[in-house]
């Protein structure tokens, strides 16, 4: 699964890098969790452009009753997304790309006690999850937009951490993904296979990064296991 990352890279750099024609409005974030507002990026459906607008993490789909549902749908499987009542329509219409520079797994290491890691592109660069995004009109009126993030099975630096990984989409495939005329899902799926694992590294940091009220750099600093601090 995927359940906390990070989005720090300055701002032209996501211009540049997902093709948007402004500098998104995006403060370093380097603790993301559920719930919380996420940045994301659509095509838009009449001009060859790409839209960035950030949406609340945790798919709330059009039928559910209240937003509760979205704690329970901050991932999607690749290999079910499209059949689950849940996301099947989004997977076919509402295909999105969720930015990141990092995202952070545990592994067990004793009793009670799990040590988290941070994994991201070899060469630092922001890169994108797969994700899908809805629309739910709320009681009250209001409209609330949110997302979802895909995994699938992990590659070989993952594998030894998780047995789940986030669907990290390689550059040439965003367009394809993003694609509104694509209505099959059948044509996106080979771009939710798990990254080719030299493209990527990783490294232990401390266990700061398990409360979400930590969002700072700290979160992300390497460290050694044998010397990681307890800090809350």
């Amino acid at each position: 699964m995927c359940g906390r990352y990070r989005l720090t890279a300055k701002e032209r750099y996501l211009r540049d890098h997902f093709g948007l024609e402004d500098d998104p409005a995006w403060p370093p974030r380097w603790n993301i969790a559920p719930t919380q507002q996420v940045a994301t990026i659509r095509q838009h459906r009449a001009e060859p452009k790409r839209i960035f607008s950030t949406m609340r993490w945790g798919l709330i789909p059009d039928w559910a009753k209240d937003a509760s549902i979205g704690i329970k749908t901050i991932n999607a499987m690749s290999e079910t997304a499209a059949e689950k009542p849940a996301f099947r329509g989004a997977m076919r219409r509402r295909r999105c790309l969720i930015p990141a520079d990092g995202f952070y797994e545990w592994k067990g290491s004793g009793p009670g006690e799990k040590q988290p890691y941070q994994f991201g592109m070899a060469d630092g660069a922001p890169f994108a999850f797969a994700g899908l995004s809805e629309r739910w009109l709320a009681p009250d009126q209001q409209t609330l937009e949110s997302c979802t993030i895909l995994t699938t099975r992990p590659n070989s630096l993952v594998f030894d951490v998780h047995d789940r990984m986030p669907a990290i989409l390689a550059p040439e495939d965003y367009d394809l993904w993003l694609d509104p005329g694509i209505r099959d899902p059948k044509r996106v799926l080979n771009c939710l296979r798990p990254l080719d694992p030299s493209l990527m590294k990783k490294h232990a940091v401390s266990t700061r990064v398990n409360r979400p009220e930590n969002d700072d750099e700290d979160c992300a600093r390497e460290v050694h296991i044998e010397t990681i601090p307890l800090l809350f």
